[in-house]
Formats: C-alpha cells, sequence, structure tokens
C-alpha cells in the first residue's frame, strides 16, 4: 500500500537514496553508569526531590526521544530507530536527569501512522536504558487522548505506565485547571513515581497590559500544585513565550514561594532558548530541558551543548562530557533526513510565535493537517487565523487538546473563508469542528 499509495501525508514519490546512518559504538568499559533512576528506587520520590534540591549544577532532561521528534518531524520516529541510540545515550549521558521519551502525541501517532505498539516501545526502551529516569508527558484527565476519561481509566492508565517503566510524570490541564491535576497526582503519588505538575505558561508576565497571566496568576498556582502533592514544579512553556527577563523573574518569585523544584520547559521558536535557560539558571532553576544539538533548535528544545559551553565559567553549568554527547547527536543527524518529508520548513528563528502562540509541538503537526486538507500553500492564512481565534474563544491557554480545538478551528476558517465577524454574523448556520463543539459543551 505504502509503495503504491505513499506514506499517509506524503504521497507517492521516487524511492529516496540516503546514506546509511552513523552508528554509536561503545567501546569496552563503556556502559551505563548509575544514575538518577537508582537514587529514585532507593530513596524514593521525595528523597530524590530532596537530592535535587542540593545539586549545585543545574540538571538537564532530553527531549530527543520525545517532544523534539514531535516537534521538528510531526512525531513520526519509529522505535527502531529510538531503540538503536538507546543504550548509547545510557552510557554516554548518564548525568541526565531524566530522558523524556513517551506521552503526549507519541501515543496516538504510534497507533495511527507507524502502526506500534506505543507500550512496547516503553518497555523495550526501558531495557535499554537501566540507570536514567524515564519522564512522559500526561495531559491530567486526558491522559494521551484528545478527551476526558474517568477517574478509573486515569488511576489505570497511570498504574500502567509506571509498572512499564516511566518514573516521572509532568502533568499538566489544558486550561490550567488544578482541580481537574489532583486525581492524575495522588494516582503517580500512589505508584510512588515522581509527579511533575506544570503550569502551562501562556502571555508575556512583562506586558502589564495582559492582566489575564500575570505573575501572581502562576504564583498562585504554584503554590496549589505544592499543597496538591506534586513533588517537583514544572513551567511548561509550551509555544516559547517565555522571554529571558521574564524567566527571571518568574523563576526567582517561584523559588521564594515554594520548597518544591522547579524545572523548566521551553521550545526555541524564536530563537531566545539558551539565552532564557541563562537567566533561568540565575534565578536558580533546578532542572531545564534540552535536545542534543542536530535536534534541538526552533520549535524543539535549546541545544544541550550549546547551552552547556553557553555557562562555561559558571559555577552551575551542568555536568555532562559534551564530547560524548556530541556523538549521540551525529547518529540524530543521520537518521533525521529520512523523515525529511516531516520537517516544518522553518529555517531559521520565528519571532512570529510571540503574536500567533503556538506550541511548537503542534507546528509541524498542523501544517500537516494544513497540507492534509489542501492548505498547505496558505500556511501562513492558517497561522495569522491561529492568532485571530485566540482571541474569540477568550485568550485561552493553549496546549493539547485546547490548542488542538484552536488548530481545528483556524483550519475550519481558512478553509471555508471565513472571518471572524462571518462566525458572530452565521454561527447559527455554520457546521463547527466537533473539537470546537465538545470544548464549549464543557
Amino acid at each position: 500500500n505504502v509503495t503504491v499509495n505513499g506514506f499517509p501525508g506524503i504521497g507517492k514519490k521516487e524511492k529516496p537514496a540516503f546514506d546509511k546512518p552513523q552508528t554509536v559504538t561503545l567501546g569496552i568499559g563503556e556502559k551505563p553508569a548509575s544514575g538518577t533512576k537508582q537514587i529514585l528506587d532507593e530513596r524514593g520520590a521525595e528523597g530524590l526531590a530532596d537530592w535535587v534540591k542540593e545539586q549545585k549544577s543545574v540538571l538537564l532532561t532530553d527531549t530527543t526521544f520525545r517532544d523534539a521528534h514531535q516537534s521538528l518531524l510531526a512525531t513520526r520516529i519509529r522505535s527502531n530507530d529510538l531503540k538503536k541510540i538507546a543504550n548509547p545515550t545510557a552510557a554516554l549521558w548518564p548525568e541526565l536527569f531524566s530522558l523524556e521519551m513517551w506521552g503526549g502525541a507519541t501515543f496516538d501517532v504510534a497507533y495511527r501512522f507507524l502502526k506500534e505498539d506505543p507500550w512496547k516501545r516503553l518497555e523495550d526502551l526501558r531495557k535499554e536504558v537501566p540507570n536514567t529516569l524515564f519522564q512522559m508527558l500526561l495531559r491530567s484527565s486526558n491522559a494521551v487522548g484528545y478527551t476526558n476519561y474517568p477517574d478509573n481509566v486515569i488511576q489505570k492508565f497511570v498504574r500502567q505506565s509506571a509498572e512499564s517503566g516511566i518514573d516521572v510524570f509532568r502533568i499538566f490541564d489544558s486550561l490550567n485547571w488544578v482541580k481537574g491535576m489532583t486525581l492524575a497526582i495522588d494516582a503517580v503519588r500512589e505508584t510512588g513515581k515522581v509527579a511533575e505538575a506544570a503550569i502551562c505558561y501562556t502571555g508575556d508576565i512583562l506586558d502589564k497590559t495582559r492582566t489575564k497571566y500575570d505573575l501572581q496568576y502562576y504564583l498562585s498556582m504554584a503554590k496549589e500544585l505544592e499543597a496538591s502533592g506534586a513533588h517537583i514544579l514544572g513551567i511548561k512553556d509550551m509555544a516559547g513565550l517565555l522571554k529571558p527577563q521574564a524567566a527571571y523573574e518568574l523563576v526567582s518569585a517561584l523559588k521564594e514561594t515554594i520548597d518544591i523544584p522547579v524545572h523548566l520547559h521551553t521550545h526555541d521558536t524564536s530563537g531566545n532558548g539558551v539565552f532564557l535557560y541563562a537567566k533561568a539558571v540565575e534565578a536558580g532553576v533546578d532542572i531545564v530541558d534540552v535536545a542534543v544539538s542536530s535536534m534541538a533548535g526552533l520549535t524543539s528544545q535549546p541545544s544541550a551543548s550549546g547551552f552547556y559551553h553557553a555557562l562555561e565559567g559558571n559555577s552551575r553549568r551542568p555536568e555532562m562530557d559534551v564530547r560524548q554527547v556530541e556523538r549521540l547527536s551525529q547518529y540524530w543527524e543521520s537518521v533525521r533526513q529520512y523523515y525529511s518529508e516531516f520537517e516544518s520548513g522553518m529555517k531559521s528563528p520565528h519571532t512570529e510565535i510571540y503574536n500567533h502562540e503556538m506550541p511548537g509541538g503542534q507546528y509541524s503537526n498542523l501544517q500537516q493537517q494544513a497540507k492534509g486538507v489542501g492548505l498547505g500553500d496558505r500556511w501562513n492564512e492558517v497561522k495569522d487565523m491561529y492568532s485571530v481565534v485566540n482571541r474569540m474563544f477568550g485568550d485561552v491557554v493553549k496546549v493539547t487538546p485546547s490548542s488542538k480545538v484552536v488548530g481545528d478551528m483556524a483550519l475550519y476558517m481558512v478553509q471555508n473563508n471565513l472571518t471572524e465577524q462571518d462566525v458572530y454574523d452565521k454561527g447559527e448556520t455554520l457546521d463547527f469542528p466537533d473539537s470546537v463543539v465538545e470544548l464549549f459543551k464543557g
């Protein structure tokens, strides 16, 4: 079928010729050293959180196995390519706090497009990486889907995920509703694993005219999450909207307000990522998300190696053998060419992000959707409409599944040549996307 009809989103074309991917061969003695997985097993979740706070150097989470390729390549990296580099990553980068490698869109894409079993991916990779915490992204009551699931489904999903290998659950709610996160937090705590509850950053705390999401909004939510049982507080800057000075002010205020570690996640869409992290380190952030250089930048996370070099002379520079991490990057550079059809086409920093506010993990995926409905040549219109829809919906927090609703509506309006006023005037006669209807039904 693929030979005749092409792969979904690509279509039929001549078979490309690629260089054989590089391999990373471990030498004698290059075996995974003891890491954070052992600290969790020995000390428990609270003990791990205490250990994090004791570290002088900033800790790193590598997103290459999940969010980096979700953001750059529409989540299409296959398990086979992940498995080849998993053990070398464990051996050459044992200083990592965690390896973010599951959840988010990987579950959906594995079934729908890759025809793979996401549970098998998790269990196979766990065998290859015995020393580093495995981290996943959990959408609270939405789990890894796009609708609300019953409580017992969330509890069973968390329990099974923990049994299959997940250690750190980054939990968020698409509208920053703390009450919607407490069930997942409790479920994680019951497994003995780490509950990292995240605030989703949107707006701009430096812009005093935007009062809906000001500094106090985030501080209040952080205190609620700490009181709800979070072991770590995550800052999920899913669109890369957090500016360097804003990062300094936010992290500084959080460190004065709560007693649990702070873990910062961003996207380097604007090109400000390394500077942003440097300011966050100055403010006392405990952990930041990075990716290997060949899978970093743009809608992905900042480069681990670039960040390391940027902090030369800084007492909090992360501990890592940068030459060994570059070996991992060389593997990913050779593998990435196989997924070139899923690239977003973004070739330089994209400061428009501060206007349309589209999450980094959504950018390449929504672009594929636009191509699928014949709007590939109107992508700029879709981005502009995304901003319009956000304003129409009341400036919502945009992260899955709420970001999907905004994206669906933007595609719908561009495809049907509708303006904002058209929607207000003709709303009763329009057949809105199902996701839009479901959102406003609650």
